[in-house]
């Protein structure tokens, strides 16, 4: 028979472990929203910079083991393979000599391998942007690129646009930030259906700023963030398909910082005509 002495001790010894699974658990769910809040959005260059990207991670001391025993089964790929290609490894000096009509919108095409997402964008309300963008696109610099960050928690975007795929390339130019008073960013939302441009802003230091060169986000649910992106176009087609990609959900990288998408999100082609 046990004795009540043992019994006590073996409710207090329950009891402990129930409070060590709880703070696992929450260290757990720490670490995820430390990597995202650190990671979202950044643009890691050579130098001091790639710390924006790595900042946040855990520091090594929770329990690996519970981890992995914790860790979900991956949902199935909902996308195809890639087509034949090589990302690019061209880069530039300087920013490209404008050449869109300021008056136009433009149509982007990408054909990734989980579908095919249309965009707009608006040349009038941020001409450095689109005018990179589509220079970029006729060069092929985004085609067989992945998109190597997707957000589910807090914010819902999929970030595309460095060949490098680490969340670290950049086409070796920057160009300035625009259109961050847009009326569509009311309540420091950016509602689902925005195309923005990622950079390298710390929040602080107004010499990070104007640091946006390839990378771009797609706003898949509405998302609150501060106005420091350049919003430059709108999807209107393919949003079933940014849906499915999140659906699948994402696996935190501690190499690179980032949150990167178990759907294979790979753009095969990327097109851009005037409109």
């Amino acid at each position: 028979m046990v004795s009540s002495d043992q019994r006590r001790r073996q409710l207090a010894r329950e009891k402990f472990e129930r409070q060590q699974q709880r703070r696992s658990a929450a260290r757990r769910k720490a670490k995820r929203r430390n990597v995202i809040l650190a990671s979202v959005l950044a643009v890691a260059v050579a130098g001091g910079a790639a710390a924006y990207a790595s900042a946040g991670l855990a520091d090594g001391s929770e329990d690996k083991s519970s981890d992995q025993a914790a860790a979900p089964s991956k949902a199935p790929d909902p996308c195809g393979k890639p087509a034949k290609g090589t990302p690019s490894k061209e880069t530039w000096q300087k920013e490209p000599a404008m050449s869109v009509d300021t008056s136009a919108s433009y149509a982007v095409t990408l054909a990734t391998t989980c579908g095919t997402i249309d965009l707009k964008l608006d040349a009038g309300k941020a001409p450095h942007t689109v005018n990179s963008f589509a220079f970029l696109a006729g060069k092929d610099f985004f085609d067989h690129s992945k998109c190597h960050r997707l957000v589910d928690q807090g914010i819902y975007v999929l970030q595309c646009g460095d060949p490098t795929g680490t969340g670290q390339g950049t086409p070796g130019y920057t160009i300035p930030d625009e259109n961050l008073k847009d009326p569509q960013l009311k309540g420091g939302v950016y509602p689902a259906g925005t195309v923005a441009m990622a950079n390298r802003y710390d929040g602080s230091d107004a010499k990070t700023r104007n640091s946006g060169g390839s990378q771009f986000f797609l706003v898949y649910q509405d998302s609150k963030l501060p106005p420091n992106y350049t919003p430059f176009g709108t999807i209107t087609g393919g949003m079933d398909v940014l849906q499915k990609i999140a659906k699948a959900g994402s696996t935190p990288d501690p190499a690179t910082g980032n949150t990167a998408p178990n759907a294979t999100v790979v753009i095969d082609k990327a097109t851009v005509r005037k409109s």
